[in-house]
């Protein structure tokens, strides 16, 4: 048995002074007004250290983090997620895959997503990648862990104001399907990682991933085994069909939401992945934030099999 645990959308906080004014852009400035005004009560970093030591007491084999470290990507910000991050576990244990705030505006690799390179680096050669003036490090990347492949995928690139959508793009798509074929040949247990919901439909226009009908054919075609997003701070679970069974797709909500007004509470997911029968199969065990304990304690778990 493989153990997994995802968590999504930690959005850490307190900003760092100046986040508005140094390296002024437009868009990072009305988000760091939009923090001051309601984001702030909503995300604690309290509750998200709280979501963290509960995986840590948990000791999955390994963590998925899809996503959304940062909040108008600051600087500053980068810096102070490299410090959660190494506080949290080091990179052979965390596969961390950008989201649309981490790319919230443009910027150079070497201010920004850099910090957490060691958590977006694979173990196996992808003869197919790409890489943009935002993240260098080349996506699609893959880790391999005893029977299960995590493949990490990078949907985050700046968008206009009022716009919070991504995109994977052509290369990353065509690798991925390549990848999905020979890993499933190869007898592994398939788990892609990616910020936005993958499938059409599942965010509204404005936050949507823009290739999702195209990243469906591919999972249609090849299957997958786990396809695991953040992004839409909600408790999600959809199905797909493809040619080698169903492909489940799970969302998680914030890591750090400590008022339920808008949102689910904070949570994570933990997998326990096995082979029996010629199957995969998947126990989920969802944990939530409990404000009145300050504790996480269990909400859920259903099973999965493909």
């Amino acid at each position: 048995m493989f153990t997994l645990a995802h968590l999504s959308d930690v959005h850490l906080g307190p900003l760092p002074a100046g986040a508005a004014s140094r390296h002024f852009a437009l868009k990072r400035a009305l988000g760091v007004m939009n923090w001051r005004l309601s984001r702030h009560r909503q995300h604690s970093p309290a509750v998200a250290q709280a979501i963290a030591a509960d995986i840590t007491r948990a000791a999955p084999d390994h963590v998925a983090l899809t996503g959304d470290i940062v909040n108008v990507a600051a600087r500053a910000e980068f810096v102070a997620a490299a410090r959660w991050m190494q506080a949290f576990g080091p990179p052979d244990w965390i596969s961390f895959v950008p989201g649309n705030h981490d790319c919230y505006v443009r910027m150079a690799w070497q201010h920004g997503l850099i910090h957490l390179e060691p958590y977006m680096q694979g173990d196996m050669r992808v003869p197919l990648t790409q890489e943009t003036p935002q993240i260098a490090t080349p996506f699609p990347y893959v880790r391999l862990r005893r029977n299960v492949a995590l493949i990490g995928l990078a949907t985050g690139v700046p968008q206009p104001l009022h716009r919070a959508s991504g995109q994977l793009g052509r290369t990353q798509l065509t690798s991925l399907a390549s990848l999905l074929s020979d890993l499933r040949e190869r007898g592994y247990a398939r788990v892609v990682m990616i910020h936005h919901p993958p499938l059409p439909g599942l965010a509204s226009p404005r936050k949507a991933l823009l290739d999702a009908p195209q990243l469906r054919e591919v999972l249609e075609a090849h299957g997958a085994e786990l396809v695991l997003h953040g992004h839409n701070h909600e408790h999600m679970l959809n199905t797909l069909n493809s040619r080698f069974g169903t492909v489940h797709v799970l969302g998680v909500p914030s890591a750090s939401v400590a008022v339920g007004d808008h949102h689910p509470l904070a949570a994570w997911n933990l997998y326990r992945i096995q082979r029996q029968s010629g199957k995969w199969l998947i126990d989920v065990s969802i944990r939530s934030y409990d404000p009145a304990s300050h504790q996480v304690a269990p909400l859920t778990e259903f099973a999965l099999s493909s």
